[in-house]
């Protein structure tokens, strides 16, 4: 015997997961991850016992319930579920997956959908965010076609319009972790910020690459890799977020002056590899850091003052724009809009097996049907 969870795989921006009724799940957190685990066939490197991709933009889980919050619709709680160990990380948000958190709740029923587009409200539960999503609604029924394209993804999309408003400090409480813009570790010069997603900025000439460099051929600098490491362990500890080894935040960029017409050159590790293209929470951070005097993302790409518009990082498969409107000049802490246009798309609908042994599961009657 084996417990049947409802389940709808769902591609929101650069990633795919599963989105999962949070009520269909284990209430205590340790059988809630043994399940994750078995969902998506973790610890073991091609996931083969379970619908993991592999990669870490495709062994995510987006777990869904009504919000507790009186300004949110939504709660979305995010889970990163490691590859190669017998771990769940929920300290991090994705943005996104988070971008098919709006459709997914419409189409659950959670939300009620209005006729041509409807706003969801999103509460991020890893970070506290705030987080406004626009889907497309014609005749009150999420649309998934249409002429949108984003780098990274092929083909076209109905858009999703993302708005953080809500998002300095996500996990640390702090815009700058270590109190300073700048700062040295192992002699290399870092910005630790975080909006949206706690970051560990550098040069890529610091550390002797180019910056422009395809994710595959970053991956196979393993020395390279190693030194990244150290120092984002040792950025945990002056962020205050302590041993960090065993988490993925805070993640890395490598930064350099843009070369195909856009803002800024990002490389985003995850961290264990090179993002193929470029993370949502990334985009809002990297884009904030350029209006926060003294960054190495303000040294690069230095921003005007508020509001600065359209910011465009270049990746390793395109480019991704943000709309921004902050102001960190004179000690402010101002982001009054982050908002970015995505695509999603429902892939697969119906159930996921995990052992009972694992977990007995609940009564099928008090389930709630997450097909459209």
């Amino acid at each position: 015997m084996q417990t049947k969870i409802p389940c709808v795989i769902m591609r929101g921006g650069t990633s795919r997961g599963p989105f999962l009724l949070l009520d269909d799940l284990p209430t205590d957190a340790a059988t809630r991850d043994e399940v994750l685990l078995a969902i998506m066939g973790s610890p073991h490197e091609i996931q083969i016992d379970g619908i993991g991709g592999s990669h870490s933009v495709t062994s995510k889980v987006a777990m869904i319930s009504k919000s507790k919050r009186p300004d949110a619709d939504i709660d979305y709680f995010f889970a990163q579920v490691q590859i190669h160990e017998k771990f769940v990380d929920t300290k991090p948000t994705c943005g996104n997956m988070l971008v098919a958190v709006g459709p997914f709740a419409i189409d659950a029923g959670l939300v009620p959908a209005q006729d041509g587009e409807t706003k969801v409200r999103i509460h991020s539960v890893n970070t506290g965010a705030l987080v406004e999503a626009i889907v497309q609604t014609p005749g009150r029924v999420v649309q998934y076609e249409g002429d949108a394209s984003i780098d990274g993804v092929p083909g076209t999309a109905a858009p999703v319009g993302i708005n953080f408003s809500e998002a300095i400090g996500a996990v640390t409480g702090k815009l700058l972790p270590t109190g300073k813009p700048l700062d040295v570790i192992d002699g290399i010069e870092v910005s630790c910020v975080d909006i949206a997603m706690p970051l560990v900025m550098m040069r890529a000439a610091d550390l002797g690459k180019t910056g422009y460099e395809t994710a595959v051929e970053l991956d196979k600098d393993r020395a390279l890799m190693t030194r990244m490491e150290g120092i984002r362990r040792k950025a945990g500890v002056l962020m205050g977020m302590g041993d960090v080894s065993k988490n993925v935040v805070p993640k890395i960029a490598l930064l350099a002056p843009p070369r195909q017409g856009g803002s800024i050159s990002s490389r985003y590790f995850v961290p264990e590899t090179c993002h193929k293209s470029h993370p949502v929470t990334g985009t809002v951070c990297i884009s904030a850091a350029c209006a926060i005097p003294g960054t190495i993302a303000a040294q690069i790409a230095p921003l005007k003052a508020a509001p600065q518009g359209m910011v465009k990082i270049e990746h390793p498969s395109g480019m991704i724009l943000i709309d921004l409107d902050a102001d960190f000049s004179n000690g402010k802490q101002e982001l009054r809009r982050a908002a970015l246009v995505r695509t999603a798309r429902r892939i697969f609908e119906g159930l996921v097996s995990v052992p009972s042994k694992i977990w007995a599961g609940k009564s099928a009657s008090k389930r709630v049907s997450v097909a459209a």
